[in-house]
């Protein structure tokens, strides 16, 4: 339902007291696509370094995004991201305590605190040296340089020390390694509990000793996660999600969860504990009642459990993984504020409504190989049962069913698989600040990724499905001077023997391919050009897949989901400020113009034009809220206040997850 913009204002500032790192979805009508318990490792730092949360309790059973692969944790690819100023791997050049305040570097001015604090001065040589100790200088999550009352940290419990080294891939007694210390700090980064970590070795009892300083600064632990999409005074989306995400200082997260969509809200709890016992197992469980806002009456349910033996580093040989998740509930396909109404060639038109039926099992072993060159091999087995049908209450004449089944509707369909999937990357990282996070590091791996599999579903039981299926994605990220170019592929196919529906055929299906790239400029008066160009050419497909775009989801000044098709063409081309920073306050400031289609055939492209802003407040999350206000140059013009765009990340954030697991 419509909202005041008022409301929305007050939306972005409760986001002020934090929010969960969103879920870059596809903007389609579909189902989604099977949440994979087989998916390979992907390579640490494969994006940003942005911490993630969870499945998100909203994520389907077949959404990829809420995929609970525990292959591996390192946090699921996110999009290719922009490069400012090289921090360097940490732990390897040490650097001098910085003088500079707190508003130009932030981190840096953490450092300087830390070395202070625990009284340490930096060792410029660690390298092969004893590892006396590891030294762990904890920041209150509301400092003096940060422009917030102190007495919050009464409601704040800082990260236990022994959870913070217990993440150290190094024990005292061994010797310093520059590599091992950069990926224990990649793993500290990514369990979502820090602002700031950072790794600094120093002096030690002895001239042939080290120890390693650990300068870290949580983030705000109790508070009220949130993502959101708005475009004017229509909320398309709210999550908010009261959080303590590092309970009692260690490290688990307990949640409870509402969602608001335009048909429904949601209210469900989640645990994560991703190191059960100060094992190496993970647990993560979710669980959630759907409630029609109309009829206030419980309408589906979804949830899942994970267990996991993820691959914690470049050494470890093995991983194990289980997951079970379920999803009922009535799918509601929404163009605005209205449910989509198909257009019937023979009567009237039908509404973009069905029932969904979802549940998922796999188990994925994975065996890794290789230290500089990773090479990763799944091997599993899992079965699913997917069912959908229009709701008795939408009254469609036969004629109208079956159009609507055969045209738009998910094809149902049972199978058990066996799979075996590989994961080959380059284990080569750059630290990068300034990126889409400002100041706060962030890791990238360099060089080449490889994502395949293989899948096969034979007719085990009398309604199973019998196909093959494969996928590929392919990308190569250089750092050049001082700028980042990212190339990115990927495509899948499906040979079709036999179907559950008298309309799924013979042959292939499925076939799918998309392509991307992002291109960083050097810096230009203290900001960066963005560019991205996206292709994502949907053939054919089981699940009827229909890309949305116009509005927050990369066609910024155009009316929410304008445009639909099987394909779609985007280009993104964006000026980012430097940021301005107050009081550790970071607002940076955006130009852009976006060009896309969303089409069947031939793509008619609209061009936007516009001016943004990003806001970063550090102490309570990694990743900045935007502003967008957009103008139409070639098509229809909505509103001035459906011009207005709010959400979570950059827009070159909004692209198929496709291209990183198919």
């Amino acid at each position: 339902m419509p909202l005041p913009l008022p409301a929305l204002v007050l939306t972005v500032l409760v986001a002020t007291g934090g929010a969960s790192s969103p879920s870059v979805r596809d903007s389609v009508a579909q189902a989604g696509e099977l949440s994979d318990p087989w998916a390979p490792q992907q390579p640490e730092g494969a994006g940003s370094g942005r911490p993630q949360d969870a499945a998100s309790l909203d994520a389907p059973v077949r959404t990829p995004e809420g995929e609970p692969s525990g292959v591996s944790n390192a946090e699921v690819p996110a999009p290719p991201r922009a490069e400012q100023v090289p921090v360097g791997p940490e732990g390897t050049d040490a650097p001098t305590p910085p003088t500079v305040d707190a508003n130009k570097n932030y981190e840096d001015a953490l450092i300087a605190w830390g070395m202070e604090a625990r009284e340490r001065q930096v060792e410029p040589a660690p390298e092969g040296k004893v590892l006396e100790e590891v030294v762990v200088a904890a920041e209150e999550v509301v400092a003096p340089m940060d422009p917030y009352p102190s007495l919050l940290n009464i409601f704040h419990i800082r990260t236990r020390d022994e959870i913070v080294r217990q993440e150290v891939l190094l024990t005292p007694g061994q010797p310093y390694s520059a590599a091992l210390v950069a990926e224990s700090v990649r793993n500290l980064r990514k369990l979502g509990l820090f602002s700031v970590v950072r790794a600094v070795p120093v002096k030690g009892s002895a001239p042939d000793k080290v120890a390693l300083l650990l300068v870290t600064k949580d983030l705000w632990s109790l508070r009220l996660n949130n993502e959101f999409s708005a475009v004017g005074s229509l909320l398309l989306y709210l999550r908010l999600q009261g959080t303590e995400q590092n309970f009692l200082g260690r490290g688990k997260k307990v949640a409870v969860d509402f969602i608001l969509r335009l048909d429904t809200f949601s209210f469900g709890q989640s645990y994560t504990d991703q190191r059960v016992l100060g094992s190496r197992w993970s647990l993560s469980e979710s669980a959630a009642v759907l409630i029609n806002r109309d009829t206030g009456r419980a309408e589906g349910s979804r949830g899942s459990l994970s267990v996991s033996r993820p691959l914690y580093s470049l050494s470890t040989p093995w991983s194990l993984s289980s997951s079970v998740a379920w999803n009922v509930e009535t799918a509601r396909q929404f163009r605005g504020a209205d449910i989509w109404q198909l257009p019937f060639p023979d009567g009237d038109p039908v509404p973009y409504v069905y029932n969904t039926r979802e549940v998922a099992v796999g188990s994925t072993y994975t065996r890794s190989y290789g230290q500089r060159y990773k090479w990763n091999v799944g091997l599993g087995a899992g079965a699913y049962h997917y069912a959908y049908a229009p709701p008795v209450a939408s009254n469609l004449s036969d004629a109208q069913t079956d159009w609507f089944r055969r045209n738009y509707l998910p094809r149902q369909e049972d199978a058990g698989y066996a799979n075996v999937s590989l994961s080959a990357f380059e284990a080569r990282y750059d630290v990068l600040r300034n990126v889409d996070s400002y100041t706060l590091s962030e890791d990238f791996q360099l060089g080449h990724s490889v994502v395949a599999k293989l899948r096969y579903a034979p007719p085990v039981f009398p309604s199973a499905a019998h196909f093959a299926e494969g996928g590929l994605s392919l990308r190569y990220r250089v750092h050049w001077g001082d700028a980042l170019t990212t190339a990115s592929a990927a495509a899948s196919i499906r040979r079709q023997f036999s179907g559950q529906e008298d309309t799924v055929q013979e042959g292939w299906t499925n076939r799918r391919w998309a392509a991307e790239l992002v291109q960083v400029s050097p810096r230009v008066l203290g900001g960066r050009f963005v560019a991205r160009g996206l292709l994502d050419v949907n053939i054919d497909d089981l699940s009827e897949r229909v890309s949305l775009l116009g509005g927050s989801n990369g066609l910024r000044g155009a009316a929410v989901d304008a445009y639909s098709g099987k394909r779609l063409l985007l280009v993104n081309l964006e000026y980012r400020t430097a940021p301005l920073v107050v009081r550790t306050v970071h607002l940076g400031g955006v130009f852009f113009l976006d060009s896309g289609s969303a089409f069947n055939r031939r793509p008619e492209m609209v061009t936007t034009v516009g001016v943004g802003l990003r806001i970063l407040f550090p102490q309570f999350n990694v990743f900045p809220f935007r502003i967008d206000f957009g103008y139409v140059l070639n098509g229809d013009r909505p509103p001035v206040g459906s011009r207005l765009s709010l959400s979570s990340g950059q827009v070159t954030e909004y692209r198929p997850s496709f291209l990183d697991s198919p």
